[in-house]
């Protein structure tokens, strides 16, 4: 590799040069997706060190002016692959025997410190998380952590600890956030799907924002171990990947619970679902989002791209109508568990002045909403699924239809400078969509559904009831057989 400054084991990936121009260098040949980059190696057209060197080379290519990752193990990957294709040679297949993947700054890999978008010191991991360890036993490579924002807060991923990471269809606007690493690492092609967490729309807003598949499963379908309840239940994990069929394995693979996990959903066989018909569904198609203070509503451009999804589904034969799901005050539930999570995490940070002061300020708030306010949060979550269940049960749809966001991607530097209520006012009016079904821990799929005018990529969501992956991926994946989305990729 030809970087100044080295990408060791438990090294830092190295910062964006600031005098260069923030332009993606040529990108080369497209990377192949997960089911195919496994594929390749069981069958012996190349080998897992090919695969993981090229992905450490794309990576290091791009750090400077994409800055997708905190973290890239370049010693320790190219290591596990050499195993790996002695393993192969032997004969043992597992599902991603060899293959590439990345993760998110916020989950723990044994020998990195887990920084979770902060700046200072961390002491190195001394295990994996429950999601890692899965990754491993079916045999992938975690080549790398990607960044995220500060505490995974915000839909942008910008932070002094590490920069700003770039979107790979236009490097002056921001890839999304949290998982905006994970996003941009997936959408370059530097691997072929990484895994992001989603506590406010952390996996699908960066994947509507980079043109990707991006999954919300059920709370509990990934573990979140050593965290048992991440902030107060609104955070799981889930994959981003380029078609649906990546994502659904990257899902099977991470899926399962750690013996100390609270939530424990029976399992779900997604990649079996992506290869289903999903049948002829009613869709309910809902533009107005949950009360906010902005009085948020859909860019003309995203209204657009989601209404000529929404034409699409009612082509391949679904039945789809306008409705207004009763979201009623979830917001109240919301904002006391977000900012608990916020300072449960921000309270063990060693170095507490290094953070950012909209994070200490959800710190405070946080603080003052615990316990009995978040209690009785959390208690309210029962009659929040019957009254937005209704649109299920009562109402008779099998998936609700919404833009993903209300907005394209931001430039970058679109929040620089913004207090934190300004901050939050900003976040909501951009991405009132999400958040919702993180309080009620029920699964949403994000799709790609177009472009704006001038090349910024936008997405629709695909939200079902508790438990539904199976009816949403195979939704998916019937529109991206016939949307074809994975056909377009960043300019070089």
């Amino acid at each position: 590799m030809s970087s100044a400054e080295p990408t060791e084991q438990t090294g830092p990936a190295p910062r964006p040069h600031p005098g260069r121009t923030l332009r993606p260098d040529p990108a080369p040949a497209p990377v192949p997706g997960l089911a195919e980059s496994a594929g390749r190696i069981a069958d012996g057209a190349t080998t897992s060190t090919a695969l993981v060197a090229d992905a450490l080379a794309r990576i290091e290519a791009t750090q400077s002016t994409l800055n997708a990752f905190r973290h890239v193990r370049a010693e320790a990957a190219l290591a596990e692959a050499a195993e790996a294709d002695r393993r192969l040679a032997a004969g043992e297949r597992l599902p991603l025997l060899g293959v590439p993947v990345a993760v998110k700054d916020d989950t723990d890999v044994a020998g990195l410190p887990t920084h979770f978008g902060c700046d200072g010191e961390r002491p190195p991991a001394t295990a994996d998380s429950e999601a890692v360890r899965r990754l491993r036993a079916a045999g992938a490579i975690v080549v790398g952590k990607a960044n995220s924002c500060e505490l995974g807060q915000w839909p942008f991923t910008e932070g002094p600890a590490f920069g700003a990471t770039r979107n790979p269809w236009n490097p002056a606007h921001t890839p999304g956030g949290s998982s905006g690493g994970s996003a941009a690492a997936v959408a370059a092609g530097l691997v072929p799907a990484a895994l992001g967490s989603d506590g406010a729309g952390s996996v699908r807003i960066p994947a509507a924002w980079t043109h990707l598949v991006g999954i919300k499963p059920q709370r509990g379908r990934i573990s979140v171990h050593p965290h048992h309840d991440a902030f107060q239940g609104l955070t799981v994990n889930g994959p981003l990947a380029r078609t649906v069929a990546d994502a659904a394995l990257l899902l099977d693979a991470a899926a399962g619970a750690h013996p100390e996990d609270l939530h424990r959903p029976p399992a779900v066989r997604a990649a079996e679902a992506a290869r289903r018909d999903p049948g002829r569904l009613r869709i309910a198609l809902a533009w107005r989002p949950p009360l906010t203070l902005t009085r948020a509503a859909p860019d003309p451009e995203v209204r657009r791209a989601v209404t000529e999804l929404a034409e699409a589904l009612a082509r391949l034969g679904h039945h789809v109508e306008e409705a207004r799901p009763r979201y009623g005050l979830i917001g109240l539930a919301f904002v006391p568990r977000a900012t608990a999570g916020i300072a449960e995490f921000a309270a063990r940070h060693p170095q507490p002045a290094l953070l950012d002061p909209r994070t200490r300020s959800a710190q405070r708030t946080g603080t003052r909403l615990g316990g009995r306010a978040v209690r009785a949060a959390r208690a309210r979550e029962v009659r929040q699924h019957r009254r937005i269940g209704a649109l299920f049960d009562a109402a008779g749809f099998d998936v609700l239809l919404t833009p993903t966001t209300a907005a394209p991607p931001p430039r970058i530097g679109r929040f620089d400078d913004l207090s934190a209520w300004r901050t939050d006012l900003a976040m909501a009016a951009a991405c009132p969509y999400a958040w919702p079904w993180n309080v009620l821990g029920w699964p949403g799929v994000n799709v790609p559904a177009g472009f704006t005018s001038t090349g910024l990529p936008v997405g629709a969501q695909l939200l079902g009831p508790s438990r539904s992956e199976a009816r949403l991926i195979a939704l998916a994946a019937q529109l991206e057989d016939d949307r074809r989305w994975y056909e377009h990729r960043p300019p070089a």
